[in-house]
């Protein structure tokens, strides 16, 4: 009797959060019911402006502010050091990648780009003008600061 009165209350949870998750998967549908395929949205714009986008937070790699189509990046051949190496950047006055990006994982300084940090793509990527999927209440990290200071009165 007891499990015969816990699932006829849990029974109307159950199926509100079913309910909920299922709006929640087709928002990401675009409305779309989830037995038929919706019809496929635009493919956003790479913001190609060479800009340097603020980070936002410590140790986050810098995005890419041009487009990359066609930049061969594989064992043979790094597009990106064309512009972003060492020797290069006097002449393309690209920023040079990081010191960090000729270190090995015992911290060795090499005298070219780690293999470790050669295929860019894997931390890097291009700044598009997607609109959000999802709400994002991402906050920065100076904001944080900022907060957390004002809640202190200032205090250091």
């Amino acid at each position: 009797m007891k499990h015969l009165r816990l699932a006829i209350l849990a029974a109307p949870i159950l199926l509100a959060s079913a309910a909920f998750a299922q709006n929640q998967v087709a928002t990401l549908r675009n409305n779309a019911p989830l037995d038929q395929e919706g019809e496929a949205t635009q493919i956003p714009g790479v913001v190609n402006t060479d800009i340097r986008q603020v980070r936002n937070y410590p140790d986050q790699p810098p995005l890419i502010p041009h487009k990359t189509d066609n930049y061969q990046v594989d064992l043979n051949s790094n597009k990106c050091l064309t512009c972003h190496s060492r020797t290069a950047v006097e002449v393309s006055q690209a920023p040079m990648i990081s010191v960090t990006h000729f270190m090995n994982r015992e911290g060795q300084t090499l005298g070219a780009v780690s293999p470790r940090r050669y295929f860019c793509n894997q931390c890097h990527v291009v700044q598009t003008n997607a609109r959000p999927l999802v709400e994002n209440e991402f906050v920065d990290v100076d904001k944080v600061i900022d907060y957390v200071k004002t809640q202190q009165g200032g205090a250091d």
